[in-house]
């Protein structure tokens, strides 16, 4: 349902999306349903250009005449089949007709019933053609394809939806070759069979003569209208149609030259059906009595009327187009735009004027790469972008000013576009706040106690002052222990460095009375143990850090107690320790 809906919407030109768009608002007050139906929904499903329409009415189709005339030319009708011919603006070509039953007591005579749309799909003449899109509100899109004409439409093969078609309808004989024609499909196995056996029996001498003109003017219609006629001569039709009339009856070079400036319009978006200007060609060799012979057994004389007011149309239309209100490019091209694409098409192939050839010469080759210099990027840069409402309008503009050279420099772009820049956005505010700095974790292994010693002996350590550097025969006596003899020594210290670190104190030899000396923290001396040998000689060596220059520290007096056992703490971190130096 969703890919016809895009069929309905892309495939169909915009005058053939307004011919149905009219017909629905027509019947929808009625109370009649409307489907798109034969060789339309064909064309649509296989992806061949959509030439012409075939509606179906669920009512009769004849009390929509009043109505239809108000927006399009009925160009006929066909009373016992309740159809309407129709030609909307643009030259749409339409076929309204009531869903209906058919019945053939005779070959040839058909007998209409008023009847369902399912009914009326399962009577037509080829499988291909039996399937319909409802226009409807509700089901709009919805396909209807009850002998699955899908599969017959991807093999490429007309199949025949009764097997006495042929024998019932020998139009239908008719028809197969020229849709073979324009198709190039073929007929499948058994309905070629038939197809032989009614050609045989001689079953064409039972058409009637609407549908002899019917067919006749379906020939012209046709893009390749030679093709066709080529094609009914071979298998003998054209002699049962019109034996005066024929493929060598017609101008095959202008009618190819006719073909080929058609495809150069159509490039630009004119699309134009060429039966009105093909039809003189194709009977060029033909007596004025004989084509209008074959003009009465039309059952469209509105098709009749349309050949011969080409030639009016298109003098009108050199007038406007040589005239002064299409001298600029942008007026001309508006000019060929809104015209009849049939009377753009007739003046290009007739008109033989320099001033009518350069207007086309230029409407088809100079005017168009104008679009190639619409400034995206600057629109871009200028905050126009295609969220706006006046943007596809403004491309145009933009065309129809860089065709007729008026806007030639970058300056003048931006001053043309300059009032349909909107504002620039106020800046953005960050609402988030901003991520607090988050406090230094402490290293792994080390408690915060430790941690709180170590700041505040470091804080003592700076507090303290610092001595002077003296000699060696300055440190009071007894102030280190004695050596081997009794003499005492000095004690060598060192200068604090600015990261404290523990010093060993060496001895020479093994003296009675051993200084255990403890690693102390970085900040905080450790005490010794005091030797109750000789109590007044014994003191605390206060140890420091070593530093680059030797001092002595003078030691504190000691008082003559007895020195208790004093548990030094352990520092929590022995990593200076690896850093002392030894002098």
């Amino acid at each position: 349902m969703a890919d016809y809906i895009y069929l309905l919407e892309n495939r169909l030109s915009q005058a053939q999306q307004y011919a149905l768009t009219t017909l629905r608002d027509l019947v929808r007050p009625k109370g009649l349903t409307l489907f798109l139906t034969g060789g339309a929904v064909r064309d649509l499903t296989g992806g061949a250009p959509v030439r012409d329409l075939d509606v179906t009415v669920q009512g009769n189709a004849l009390s929509l005449r009043k109505e239809i005339e108000k927006f399009a030319s009925i160009d006929g009708e066909y009373d016992l089949a309740q159809s309407l011919y129709v030609t909307f603006p643009g030259g749409v070509r339409v076929e309204v007709s009531s869903a209906s039953t058919l019945t053939f007591p005779k070959p040839g005579k058909p007998v209409y019933a008023p009847a369902s749309i399912l009914d009326d799909l399962r009577r037509r003449d080829f499988t291909a053609n039996s399937m319909a899109i409802s226009l409807n509100d509700g089901s709009y899109g919805l396909l209807m394809d009850p002998l699955n004409g899908v599969a017959d439409i991807e093999n490429r093969e007309l199949r025949l939806v009764s097997n006495y078609g042929f024998i019932e309808d020998p139009i239908r004989l008719l028809r197969a070759i020229r849709l073979g024609a324009r198709l190039g499909w073929h007929m499948e196995e058994r309905t070629q069979a038939r197809y032989n056996t009614a050609k045989e029996e001689g079953y064409i001498s039972a058409l009637s003569p609407w549908e002899r003109g019917y067919e006749l003017e379906e020939i012209a219609h046709e893009e390749d209208p030679i093709r066709a006629m080529r094609m009914l001569e071979a298998e003998g039709w054209m002699k049962e149609l019109a034996p005066n009339w024929g493929s060598a009856k017609a101008n095959q070079a202008a009618l190819s030259e006719l073909q080929a400036k058609n495809g150069e319009l159509q490039q630009q978006g004119i699309l134009a059906y060429s039966a009105t200007i093909a039809f003189p060609l194709i009977t060029a060799k033909m007596s004025p009595k004989e084509v209008e012979a074959l003009q009465k057994l039309f059952p469209r004389q509105g098709f009749v009327a349309q050949i011969a007011a080409v030639e009016g149309h298109v003098k009108e239309f050199q007038n406007k187009l040589t005239g002064k209100e299409a001298a600029a490019p942008s007026a001309a091209w508006k000019l060929f735009h809104s015209s009849d694409p049939e009377t753009v098409l007739a003046l290009y192939f007739l008109g033989k004027s320099a001033a009518v050839q350069n207007k086309y010469k230029a409407f088809l080759t100079e005017w168009p790469t104008a679009k190639q210099r619409l400034p995206y990027q600057v629109m871009t840069e200028m905050r126009i972008t295609p969220d706006l409402p006046v943007y596809h309008e403004l491309l145009d503009e933009l065309f129809f000013e860089l065709m007729d050279n008026k806007l030639g420099t970058i300056e003048e772009l931006k001053a043309y576009l300059e009032p349909y820049s909107p504002p620039a956005p106020p800046p953005v505010v960050n609402l988030r706040r901003a991520r607090a700095k988050k406090e230094a974790k402490a290293p792994r292994g080390k408690s915060k106690k430790a941690l709180a010693a170590a700041e505040a002996a470091a804080a003592a350590e700076a507090a303290e002052p610092m001595s002077l550097p003296n000699e060696v025969g300055d440190v009071p006596v007894g102030s280190a222990p004695e050596r081997d003899g009794g003499e005492p020594g000095p004690a060598k210290k060192s200068i604090a460095k600015e990261k404290v670190a523990p010093v060993k104190v060496a001895t020479k030899a093994a003296a009675p009375v051993v200084v255990a000396a403890k690693k102390a923290a970085p900040a905080k001396s450790a005490p010794v143990k005091a030797t109750p040998a000789k109590p007044k000689q014994a003191a605390p060596a206060k140890k420091a850090a070593p530093a680059k220059k030797v001092i002595v520290v003078k030691a504190p007096p000691v008082k003559k107690a007895v020195a208790k056992k004093v548990v030094a703490k352990a520092p929590a971190k022995k990593a200076p320790a690896k850093k002392s130096t030894k002098r």
